[in-house]
C-alpha cells in the first residue's frame, strides 16, 4: 500500500517512484520516458496525475464503429451509410504479409515484450536525447491500440479527440495501467487483430479490411507483400503517407517497410529488391456512403430512415443514445420501399420535372390500412451541388423537412368534409355559394371565437361558380364560398381535431390557427402527411401512422426493437365511404380528371395555393395513397405563372395540370400487375347545374359548362397551341385566355374574359383580385373548378 498523507495522499516523487518500481517489475516502463526532457521523476514537474492505483484497471472497449447497410422491403440495397468507414474481419481473414509487416514496422518485438518495451523505450529515450527532439517513439502495439480505443470512444468530438491524443504524462499512465490489463485479458493474437481492425489508414478507410477495398479494391485476406507493406507504412502518418495524393512519399515508406522487414529476415532481401522496384499498382474504390450514393432516387427515403431512428425511442431512451447507436453502426435495416413503387415515382418525377427547374415536386405514396412508407422522390437530388438539397420536401420539420411546409390549397378540403360529416351535415347540403362574399361575422374555435372585424372577403376562381351547391358538385368544382359556409356551421375546432386524428399537424411544428380560412388550406403541411391522412379514406375511416422500418439486426445479428405502426379510427366508414364519393367524382369529370387512373378505382383532390406559389394532387386507390407537391423549394417560393416545367410551358400552373399527371404515372408505374380492389362508396346523384363550367380559357375563350351533374374538364392552353375549348351549355369559366382558338359556340356560351386580364388579375375575368383569406393567413388562396 502506498504511504499517503493524512490530508493529500503521496507526494509526488513518491507517487512517480512508485509508478516506476511497478512498471520495473511488470518488465516495462513508462513510454513517456522516449519524450525528450522528462525522466523517470519527470511525473513530479509539472501537470497532475492520477495516482496509478486509483487509475481503474478495467478498460471499457467500445464497438467498433461499422457501415450500415439499408435494404429494401424484398433485401435489395439502397446504401451504405457510416460514420466510419470500417468492416471487421478475424485475425484468419487477413494477409500474414500484413500481419507481418504492421509488427515489423511498428513494433518488432511485439511477441518478446509484455505491455511495454523497455528496450524500446530505453533506444528511443537515447536518441531522442541526442536529437533534442522526439526522433522516435517507444509505444508498442499494445499502447497503440489503447490510445486508439480513447480516438474510438471520443467519436467525431474534436474536443474528446484532443484529449484522448493529446502527450502528457497524465494520458500516458492511463495508457500504460489499460495495456497492462489488455495483455492480461486478451493476448497477442487478439490485441493484434483489434488494431488491425481499429486503427486509421487514411482516405476515410477505418481497419485493414476498409482500407484493402480502399485502396486495392480487394479483401485484406487477398493482400500481396507489397501493398501489405503500403498500408502498413501509412498508420504512422496516414496524410503523409496517403498513396493516392502523396504517391512518392507512399512509395519511399512502403520500401523502408520492405527493408525493415527484410533486416529481420522475415523476407529475403530478394524479395525486398523485388517489391521495391514496382510502382505502387493502386486499384482506388472511391468511398461510397451515405444516402446521396442511394438507388432509384431514394436518397430522402434514406435519410429519413436516419431521421427515424435518431427521433424513435424506440431506438434508446435519450437521443445520445439513439445517436451513438447510429453513429456505432453494424446495422442491417430492411426498409418498407417497395422498389417498383420507387422507380415509377423516380421515372415520373424527371418525366415531369427537371433539376435545373426553378421549381421542385416531391412525392410520397404509402400503403394504407400498414402505414408502410412505399416510396418518396423528389426533383431536387440528395446533395451539396447546384439543384440539389439536403432537405427532405416531403417530411415534416422534425424529420429533416421544410422548416414550414407548403400550403396545401384545396387538398385540404376533404378533412373539412369528414369532420362536416362526422357531425351530421348532409352530403346535400347546399349552400349559395355567391361568387364572392364576406368571411362570415363569427366563427367558433377551440376557444375565442374568431371574428371578422376586418370585413375581409372570400371569392371563388371564375365568376361563374355560382351557387346553390351541393357538396358533391361543391367539391368536384372545389368551390371556396362553399366551404367558407360549411366551416361556419362546423366551426374551425373539429376541423382541427379531425386533421389531427388524420395524422395532419403543422409541418413546422407547433399548431393551426385556429381561423376559417384553415378551409382553404393555408396552413403548411407536407406531402407525407398529406398522403397518410388521404390513406384514411381508403382505409374505410382508419388512419395509420407512417412507418419506413420493417426489421433491424445490430453488428451482432441480433433483431432489434423496431417502431410499429399505430391504427386509429378518425371517422366512421359511412364517413370516409362518402368522402370517397366526393373525390371520385373529382377525378371522374372535375378538376382532377387529367390525374384519373384508367382500370381501377381512384380519387383525389386537387389544390393551388395563392400566387400560384404551390400546387397539389393528393390522391388514392384501396392499396395506395400518394401526395404530389410542386412549387419553389425556398422561403420565398416561385409564382408559377409563365414558367416553362420540365420542358412544357404554363401559363398558369394548376393542381391539375402539373402535380396531376405526375400522381397519375408514379400511381400507374406503382400498381402495374396488382390487384384493383374497389373502394367503399355511396349512393349520390349528382344535383350539378349547367351553370358554371370549369374554366379552359387558355383558347381564346372560356369553355362553357357542360351537361348537367359534371363539372369542367380543366382543359386550358399551356401557351403552346392551346386546346379545344369547351362547348356545352350554360355560362363560360372566366379562365384567363391563351392564344389562338375560339371561344365556346353553343346556346348558352359567352366568349372569355378580355385577353390578358388586368395587373393582378389571377381568375382571368378581367379584373384585379380582391384579397380572399382573413385572420393573417395567406391571401387569395385558388380553388376554383378547373384549376385545381
Amino acid at each position: 500500500m502506498a504511504m499517503k498523507r493524512s490530508d493529500e495522499g503521496p507526494s509526488r516523487a513518491r507517487q512517480a517512484a512508485k509508478f516506476l518500481s511497478v512498471s520495473v517489475l511488470s518488465g516495462v516502463v513508462l513510454a513517456g520516458l522516449a519524450l525528450p526532457g522528462i525522466g523517470a521523476f519527470g511525473l513530479v514537474a509539472k501537470g497532475t496525475v492520477e495516482g496509478f492505483d486509483e487509475i481503474p484497471a478495467s478498460l471499457k472497449t467500445p464497438p467498433l464503429s461499422q457501415r450500415t447497410t439499408i435494404l429494401d422491403a424484398e433485401g435489395g440495397e439502397i446504401a451504405k451509410v457510416y460514420s466510419r468507414d470500417r468492416t471487421v474481419v478475424p485475425l484468419n481473414d487477413i494477409s500474414p504479409y500484413m500481419r507481418q509487416a504492421i509488427v515489423d514496422i511498428e513494433d518488432a518485438r511485439y511477441y518478446q515484450h509484455g505491455a511495454i518495451d523497455l528496450k524500446g523505450v530505453l533506444r528511443a529515450a537515447n536518441k531522442n536525447a541526442q536529437s533534442g527532439g522526439v526522433s522516435e517513439g517507444a509505444s508498442t502495439l499494445t499502447q497503440q491500440y489503447v490510445k486508439n480505443i480513447f480516438v474510438e470512444e471520443a467519436g467525431d468530438d474534436p474536443e474528446k479527440v484532443a484529449v484522448a491524443t493529446q502527450q502528457t504524462i497524465g494520458r500516458k499512465v492511463k495508457e500504460l495501467k489499460f495495456a497492462i490489463q489488455v495483455e492480461k485479458e486478451l493476448g497477442k493474437d487478439r490485441i493484434l487483430n483489434n488494431y488491425l481492425n481499429i486503427t486509421f489508414f487514411g482516405q476515410q478507410a477505418y481497419g485493414v479490411e476498409a482500407a484493402s477495398q480502399r485502396y486495392f479494391s480487394k479483401h485484406a485476406k487477398d493482400l500481396t507483400l507489397g501493398e501489405s507493406a503500403l498500408l502498413a507504412g501509412t498508420v504512422q502518418s496516414p496524410s503523409r503517407y496517403d498513396p493516392v495524393y502523396a504517391p512518392k512519399e507512399a512509395t519511399k515508406r512502403r520500401n523502408t517497410v520492405l527493408q525493415r522487414m527484410a533486416e529481420l529476415k522475415h523476407i529475403t532481401p530478394a524479395q525486398a529488391a523485388a517489391e521495391q522496384a514496382k510502382p505502387l499498382e493502386l486499384k482506388v474504390s472511391r468511398p461510397k456512403s451515405g444516402c446521396i450514393t442511394a438507388v432509384n432516387g431514394a436518397g430522402f427515403f434514406c435519410d429519413y430512415v436516419r431521421e427515424t431512428f435518431l427521433n424513435d425511442p424506440v431506438f434508446g431512451k435519450t437521443k445520445e443514445a439513439r445517436a451513438k447507436r447510429w453513429n456505432e453502426g453494424g446495422l442491417v435495416i430492411r426498409t418498407t420501399l417497395d422498389p417498383q413503387t420507387q422507380k415509377s415515382v423516380q421515372k415520373s418525377i424527371t418525366d415531369h420535372v427537371y433539376q435545373s427547374d426553378s421549381v421542385a415536386t416531391a412525392v410520397s405514396i404509402v400503403q394504407p390500412g400498414t402505414g408502410k412508407i412505399l416510396g418518396m422522390g423528389q426533383s431536387r437530388p440528395y446533395g451539396f451541388g447546384d439543384h440539389m438539397t439536403q432537405i427532405n420536401l416531403s417530411a415534416d420539420k422534425a424529420m429533416g423537412g421544410s422548416n414550414y411546409g407548403f400550403q396545401v390549397g384545396s387538398t385540404f378540403k376533404p378533412i373539412l368534409a369528414a369532420a362536416a360529416l362526422e357531425q351530421g351535415i348532409s352530403p346535400y347540403k347546399t349552400y349559395s355559394s355567391p361568387f364572392r362574399m364576406p368571411y362570415p361575422d363569427e366563427v367558433e374555435t377551440c376557444g375565442k371565437t374568431w371574428k371578422n372585424s376586418g370585413g375581409e372577403m372570400v371569392q371563388n376562381e371564375n365568376r361563374s361558380e355560382v351557387g346553390p351547391y351541393g357538396m358533391k358538385e361543391a367539391t368536384a368544382k372545389s368551390v371556396n364560398t362553399y366551404f367558407i359556409q360549411m366551416i361556419e356551421d362546423t366551426g374551425v375546432c373539429p376541423v382541427i381535431k379531425m386533421a389531427d386524428k388524420m395524422g395532419i399537424k403543422p409541418a413546422g411544428g407547433g399548431k393551426f390557427e385556429q381561423v376559417p380560412s384553415i378551409a382553404l388550406g393555408t396552413e403548411g403541411l407536407s406531402p407525407l402527411s398529406m398522403a397518410s391522412a388521404y390513406a384514411t379514406f381508403a382505409n374505410h375511416g382508419t388512419y395509420c401512422t407512417p412507418v419506413i422500418v420493417e426489421s433491424a439486426t445490430g453488428p451482432d445479428g441480433k433483431n432489434l426493437r423496431v417502431p410499429k405502426t399505430k391504427c386509429s379510427r378518425a371517422m366512421s366508414e359511412q364517413t370516409a365511404d362518402t368522402v370517397n364519393t366526393l373525390l371520385q367524382g373529382v377525378v371522374e369529370d372535375g378538376t382532377g380528371k387529367e390525374a384519373g387512373l384508367s382500370g381501377r378505382d381512384s380519387a383525389g383532390k386537387t389544390g393551388t395555393t395563392d400566387e400560384r406559389r404551390a400546387a397539389w394532387f393528393v390522391g388514392y386507390t384501396p392499396n395506395m395513397a400518394g401526395a404530389v407537391w410542386v412549387g419553389g423549394p425556398g422561403a420565398k417560393g416561385v409564382e408559377m405563372e409563365n414558367i416553362t416545367i420540365g420542358g412544357v410551358y404554363h401559363d398558369k400552373v394548376y393542381g391539375a395540370d402539373t402535380p396531376g399527371p405526375i400522381w397519375r404515372d408514379a400511381m400507374t408505374g406503382a400498381l402495374e400487375g396488382k390487384d384493383a380492389p374497389t373502394f367503399g362508396t355511396v349512393p349520390m346523384p349528382g344535383t350539378d347545374k349547367g351553370s358554371g363550367g370549369g374554366a379552359s380559357g387558355g383558347t381564346g375563350g372560356g369553355a362553357a359548362g357542360t351537361s348537367a351533374g359534371s363539372a369542367g374538364d380543366d382543359k386550358r392552353g399551356n401557351g403552346h397551341g392551346g386546346r379545344k375549348p369547351g362547348t356545352g351549355g350554360g355560362k363560360p369559366g372566366g379562365g384567363k385566355p391563351g392564344a389562338g382558338g375560339k371561344p365556346g359556340t353553343e346556346p348558352g356560351a359567352q366568349p372569355g374574359g378580355q385577353p390578358g386580364g388586368q395587373t393582378g388579375d389571377t381568375t382571368g375575368d378581367g379584373k384585379p383580385d380582391a384579397p380572399t383569406t382573413p385572420g393573417g393567413a395567406a391571401q387569395g388562396v385558388i380553388s376554383g373548378p378547373g384549376q385545381q
